[in-house]
């Protein structure tokens, strides 16, 4: 999105489990820790969002949908939300 700052700051998309898009915006480190995106990139590229489940955390793996949270991280959609409800195959441990 803009690499005049440093670091950069990306625009990360996801579909949650209803089949709904979001945007996530914040700087490169926060979806990249190892320094894997900058001016150089070819995007679009796959990222991780670090998020903690809030719901569904006791259910069996295998239970289709878990709700997650981004607010630890501070890692907000553009109007401020920061709870998802995402398929769980969309998770890695």
């Amino acid at each position: 999105m803009d690499d005049e700052l440093w670091p950069g700051v990306v625009e990360v998309q996801f579909t949650d489990a209803a089949e709904r898009r979001w945007s996530l915006f914040d700087k490169a480190p926060i979806f990249a820790a190892m320094g894997e995106l900058g001016p150089d990139t070819s995007y679009p590229v796959e990222v991780t969002v670090a998020c903690a489940v809030v719901e569904g955390d006791g259910l069996a793996w295998d239970d289709e949908v878990v709700t997650v949270s981004n607010s630890r991280h501070g890692v907000t959609t553009p109007d401020g939300l920061d709870e998802f409800t995402v398929r769980r195959d969309q998770l890695i441990r």
